[in-house]
């Protein structure tokens, strides 16, 4: 079946399956968080971006393979609510960013700086801070050998907007600054982007809209 990203809390995941690595989105409740399995064709090595919540779901997506590491994007507790289950269940290794990891209460194994490379199995995974959703999120860019980037946003990029700045000026225009600099000027419109909440969607569906973004300050 050809990959949609559409979600819903209690129904299936959805598989986006590249050549070499497979992506399985579900949603979770309450706060319809997406978290996303990726496994490595190669080797069958799994990691999980954002134990949000439920975590038989997680687990069952999971599967008999267990996870090598979960990231998590960022600090807020909508994105880490099954995050001590799941690393009791698995002992996989825990990642965050540097700046975050003080606000999750579950330890970060390794805390992740700008430009870290993330690995699952044959999989590189490149991080990308952006400041101010949270001092401390990340995004996580996959750049696919055989076809357009993929990236993972956390609350930073959705359809529509970045991520909530609460209307502090500073915060949103740090945010928009790296949304800018780290992920539209350096990927191309075909960049897929999976986001912490809801649809998906492309960097060249959302790149006209920048001047309104700028504009709205939100």
């Amino acid at each position: 079946m050809t990959y949609s990203g559409v979600v819903k809390v209690g129904g299936p995941a959805d598989v986006h399956e590249l050549t070499d690595l497979m992506i399985s989105k579900v949603a979770v409740g309450p706060m319809d968080n997406n978290c996303y399995l990726l496994r490595c064709r190669a080797t069958g090595e799994q990691l999980l971006i954002d134990a949000a919540n439920d975590t038989g779901t997680l687990l069952r997506l999971i599967g008999e393979d267990s996870i090598a590491s979960v990231v998590t994007t960022h600090r807020h507790g909508d994105h880490w609510q099954a995050l001590a289950d799941v690393v009791a269940s698995t002992g996989a290794r825990t990642y965050a960013g540097r700046y975050d990891a003080e606000g999750i209460p579950v330890p970060t194994d390794v805390p992740v700086e700008d430009g870290d490379v993330i690995r699952v199995g044959r999989v590189e995974l490149t991080a990308r801070h952006l400041v101010g959703h949270t001092p401390g999120s990340i995004a996580l860019v996959y750049d696919d050998p055989h076809g357009p980037p993929h990236v993972f946003t956390g609350d930073c990029l959705f359809p529509g907007g970045i991520g909530n700045t609460r209307k502090d000026p500073d915060a949103f225009a740090s945010l928009i600054g790296d949304v800018e600099s780290k992920l539209f000027d350096r990927l191309p419109d075909e960049t897929w982007v999976y986001p912490g909440h809801g649809r998906d969607t492309t960097l060249g569906a959302e790149r006209p809209h920048l001047p309104e973004w700028h504009a709205r300050g939100w």
